[in-house]
């Protein structure tokens, strides 16, 4: 999960990728980097920790151009104490290109070995990022027939790119003296949203962004979701083209985003993300009813911030008092993005503090969006019980995590999913609670996709074990388990 962002104007757009991120913030907190397009020059400024320490005035004056591009991290492979894997990454042939990208991909070794044997191409990280821009750069490379680079020839990279790579991939680059490229993996896992409004000086600006409340800041009209496998070129004067660049393609976006990643004020693949949370919390009352059907429950509470929709609405369904029994320091970084198990456990406290007069001598129902390792669950059920909760149900608006992420969320270990191969039960007394309800599946699918044509099928491997891009097999999750570090 990271966030990303790419702006045309006639203006400068420091500023503007600067605000951007500021907005992108809750999808990485490890790294970040801006990069501009002045003409033929590229400016770049990258480093650890969060976008309001990162960044100097020298380094906002140093960024010129009116063609940018912006990234935040959190590490799903590589290191995230390596600021060298912070992006955006660059490389010098042809003409000149930056990238940035969001998602992960599954045929990593398979690339590797191409581009040393094959394409001769020199990688200096382990970040698949790295990886990514090495194809996209010999694929241009290839496809060069004259002096100068056209549109026909970067659609053609595009597709090349589309028939190497496997995994998730939601990308923006610059390409000196021709502008932004932007492009969308065929299933379209990863969020990409393409938005336009007039200049002061009545010329058109764009923006490629991961979700649409960056548009809607600034004051953008949202245009439309990047298509999967589609790719878009805009000039530095701000023509754009556009063109479906995969022989197939199908939309299905990752079921985590409107569980959990995304901002609630944000509009992905036209499902507006808090209302997909409103109605995860319609749906995990009927499977509360259904299966504690005379479960003595005084106050449902949520976990702030991303619980709050579904609490509210599991609250209202079954007519019980709402209350904030959880206080939010909210100059902590969030725990599932914090490399380290070790950190995570010790920061919930340091995040989340129980106010005793909430819980004293009540039967609490406890709300969170997920569960994934239990390390935070675990330790907000011993603070409702130390702050004199009678008893404890915790809600799951999630179904169970059983199986790794592979398309761009930290989960790469079965062995730390507290739900692989577990019951119910069993991770309820794991945890401390007295029950334990998990959304079901095919609830979770109901409440997100309702209403919708667009979208009919989401990215749920981490649910149901079933992977839809690249080859993904017991192979490749054993290899994943024993390279990659939560």
């Amino acid at each position: 999960m990271c966030g990303i962002v790419g702006i045309v104007s006639p203006e400068p757009v420091n500023q503007q990728i600067y605000d951007s991120l500021l907005l992108l913030q809750h999808r990485g907190q490890d790294s970040t980097g801006i990069a501009t397009l002045d003409g033929d020059f590229f400016h770049m400024v990258k480093a650890k920790g969060q976008v309001r320490e990162a960044y100097r005035t020298r380094d906002m004056r140093q960024l010129t151009g009116n063609v940018g591009l912006g990234h935040v991290r959190y590490a799903t492979r590589g290191s995230a104490a390596q600021e060298e894997e912070a992006q955006p990454f660059y490389v010098g042939a042809p003409y000149g290109i930056i990238l940035v990208h969001n998602g992960n991909l599954t045929n990593t070794r398979e690339l590797t070995a191409e581009l040393y044997n094959v394409d001769r191409r020199h990688l200096n990280t382990h970040s698949d990022t790295e990886l990514l821009l090495n194809v996209l750069a010999n694929e241009l490379q290839a496809g060069i027939t004259g002096l100068s680079l056209d549109e026909e020839q970067v659609f053609g990279a595009v597709a090349r790119v589309h028939e190497r790579v496997e995994g998730s991939y939601a990308t923006i680059a610059l390409i000196a003296g021709y502008g932004l490229l932007a492009f969308r993996d065929p299933f379209g896992i990863r969020p990409l949203v393409l938005g336009r409004r007039t200049s002061a000086t009545g010329g058109d600006e764009w923006v490629v962004a991961s979700e649409s409340l960056v548009l809607e800041s600034g004051g953008y009209e949202v245009v439309r979701d990047v298509d999967p496998g589609e790719a878009i070129l805009i000039t530095p004067d701000g023509k754009m083209t556009s063109r479906q660049c995969a022989k197939e393609t199908k939309l299905v976006p990752c079921a985590f985003e409107y569980i959990y990643l995304a901002r609630p004020d944000s509009v992905l693949s036209g499902i507006a993300v808090y209302d997909a949370r409103l109605r995860l919390g319609d749906v995990l009352a009927e499977q509360i009813r259904k299966e504690l059907p005379d479960a003595e429950i005084d106050v449902v509470m949520p976990i702030p911030d991303s619980a709050r929709p579904s609490a509210m609405q599991v609250a209202q369904r079954l007519g019980i008092e709402y209350r904030e029994g959880f206080f939010k320091n909210r100059y902590i970084g969030r725990t599932f993005i914090m490399p380290g198990q070790a950190v995570r456990k010790r920061s919930v406290r340091q995040k989340l503090n129980a106010m005793s007069v909430e819980f004293k001598g009540k039967n609490v129902l406890i709300v969170d969006d997920s569960i994934v390792r239990g390390t935070t669950s675990r330790e907000i059920v011993e603070m409702a019980r130390a702050a004199g909760a009678k008893s404890v149900i915790f809600a799951s608006a999630a179904p169970p995590v059983v199986s790794p992420h592979v398309y761009g969320i930290n989960m790469p270990s079965r062995n730390e999913l507290i739900a692989h191969g577990r019951t119910a039960a069993e991770i309820a007394a794991d945890l401390g609670a007295d029950h334990l309800v998990y959304q079901t599946v095919e609830g979770m699918n109901r409440a997100i996709l309702a209403g919708q044509t667009e979208v009919t099928e989401l990215e749920e491997s981490c649910f149901t074990g079933e992977y839809i891009a690249g080859n993904v097999d017991e192979e490749y999750l054993a290899w994943v388990e024993a390279t990659q570090e939560s």
